[in-house]
């Protein structure tokens, strides 16, 4: 390396070299930890009124990491979790370059040093079998989008997967049993940072799967779009009340207080209540207590 002060190889070498080669880390990992550094880096060179390829690294001093993370909580309203993330890769850096660069030993041991804010943890919440029922009987099943949507709700109550999980799911992934109920059926889930789990599937699961899949080709999505052409990218992106016709779970009282998730469905949404919350859902009726899909908060009513 030329310059050992200068920003720029150190962080060609951290984020190209240390991340992929030495860490091996997920590909989502590796997208967090340069948006933080695209983040920090700018926001120094604008404070300290200097090109941001001529930064040293001792430019990014305890003090500029300080007001960054004071920018990050009230210019860019971001909560404690998403700063202490960002300190987090803040902290790797400072360590990368502390244990290839004597010189800046110190400068990484104050960087280190800055503390991680406490942040408050929610509650959890679940959902009763009862509960679990009447949302598996919101969607519309005489029509292909209402049985897609009730094989997405029915599986990810029983394996627990993430949306995105579920969006990437190729029928190749599913090892259906042709006698569900004498064999044992699994599917094979890729979750973050390409770690693979095997989770079995109830008979009824697998029987709600197979008629969905019919003989489509190994390498398609298991839920596809209204278009049946491809997955379903917006899985974590729709309001899940826009699935709740008129008769459904929101009729059940129980529901009160607690926050729903988001999933895709195109029914139209009618008049429902329930009090905001800001839990996410966990189910107790499954294998296994797991978390449906991202939370989001809920208003006291929404009407159409």
């Amino acid at each position: 390396m030329g310059n050992m002060t200068k920003c720029g190889p150190w962080i060609r070498r951290f984020l190209l070299e240390h991340l992929v080669s030495d860490r091996n880390l997920a590909r989502n990992t590796q997208q967090s930890y340069r948006d933080t550094l695209a983040l920090l880096l700018p926001f120094v060179a604008t404070r300290l009124r200097r090109p941001i390829d001529e930064l040293e690294v001792a430019h990014v001093s305890v003090h500029s990491v300080r007001q960054f993370l004071q920018h990050l909580e009230q210019a860019r309203s971001c909560g404690l979790a998403t700063r202490n993330q960002r300190l987090a890769v803040i902290h790797a850096f400072a360590r990368f370059v502390g244990e290839h660069s004597p010189e800046h030993i110190e400068w990484s041991g104050q960087v280190r040093a800055i503390p991680f804010k406490k942040a408050p943890k929610t509650s959890v919440t679940y959902l009763e079998k009862t509960e679990m029922d009447a949302l598996l009987a919101a969607p519309n099943r005489s029509c292909v989008q209402g049985n897609r949507d009730y094989s997405l709700l029915l599986f990810l109550y029983n394996t627990g997967a993430r949306a995105d999980e579920a969006a990437r799911l190729t029928i190749n992934d599913l090892h259906l049993s042709q006698v569900p109920h004498r064999e044992q059926s699994f599917v094979q889930i890729r979750g973050k940072g390409n770690k693979q789990r095997m989770c079995p599937l109830w008979p009824h699961t697998t029987t709600q799967l197979k008629d969905l899949i019919g003989t489509r080709d190994a390498a398609d999505a298991v839920f596809l779009n209204r278009c049946a052409v491809d997955r379903l990218h917006d899985l974590a992106s729709t309001p899940w009340w826009s699935a709740m016709p008129r008769r459904s779970p929101l009729r059940c009282r129980s529901w009160r207080g607690k926050e729903l998730a988001r999933t895709q469905f195109d029914i139209q949404p009618r008049r429902i209540y329930c009090a905001q919350g800001s839990t996410s859902i966990r189910f107790v009726h499954g294998l296994g207590t797991s978390r449906l899909i991202q939370p989001i908060s809920m208003p006291k009513q929404i009407s159409r």
